[in-house]
């Protein structure tokens, strides 16, 4: 990777679609939208908007960034089959960083990052134990370690300095970050019978 290496790291696993382009150790620019919906929708035209503010393009990117939760279901598979898609496109590394990552990122002292899980619940990732889903009246007894999320642009700006620092031509692609299953169940009703030509 070059000396200055241009990461563009993205992140909608909130109720926001977030961006970041750095050079180096230095923020570009930073766009953060607050949004419960539509960030399908918005992040490629965000992505785009962020590049040619810079005066940059696609081709200009040494690697990918993208957040990979915890957080919304919907959202982390936005950012990361993204991210995936671009890498392959643009022949550079993506490269997924957790949420907890990106908290700990701003860090020394210990602590524990969490995350606002459904029903008034959250998921935390207490050091060398693995991420979990707890009551938030369980996690408010650790409340002195407790690391709340910054906002979406500084979460996605701590993306691309993780990503910046981490960077390998063989990194494995994204994947979500899933602590708990899908809320959402599997049809009732039979898959459809699929008719071939040949009868």
């Amino acid at each position: 990777m070059p000396s200055d290496p241009l990461v563009l790291a993205f992140d909608t696993s909130a109720a926001h679609c977030a961006a970041a382009l750095l050079s180096g150790d230095a923020i570009i620019i930073t766009r953060s939208e607050d949004m419960g919906r539509g960030q399908a929708e918005r992040l490629m035209p965000l992505l785009e908007e962020v590049l040619a503010e810079a005066g940059k393009d696609w081709t200009d990117l040494n690697a990918i960034g993208v957040g990979t939760g915890p957080g919304n279901f919907t959202g982390i598979r936005i950012s990361v089959s993204a991210a995936r898609g671009l890498a392959l496109a643009l022949d550079v590394p993506a490269i997924g960083v957790t949420t907890f990552a990106a908290i700990s990122l701003d860090h020394d002292a210990p602590h524990i990052p969490i995350v606002p899980a459904p029903r008034d619940q959250l998921y935390i990732a207490p050091d060398g134990e693995p991420a979990r889903m707890v009551a938030r009246e369980d996690a408010d007894l650790l409340d002195r370690l407790l690391c709340a999320v910054p906002s979406s642009a500084r979460l996605v700006e701590n993306i691309a300095r993780i990503v910046s620092a981490t960077y390998s031509e063989d990194a494995q692609p994204p994947a979500p970050l899933y602590i708990k299953a899908a809320d959402a169940a599997p049809p009732r009703d039979p898959a459809p019978v699929i008719l071939t030509d040949d009868r």
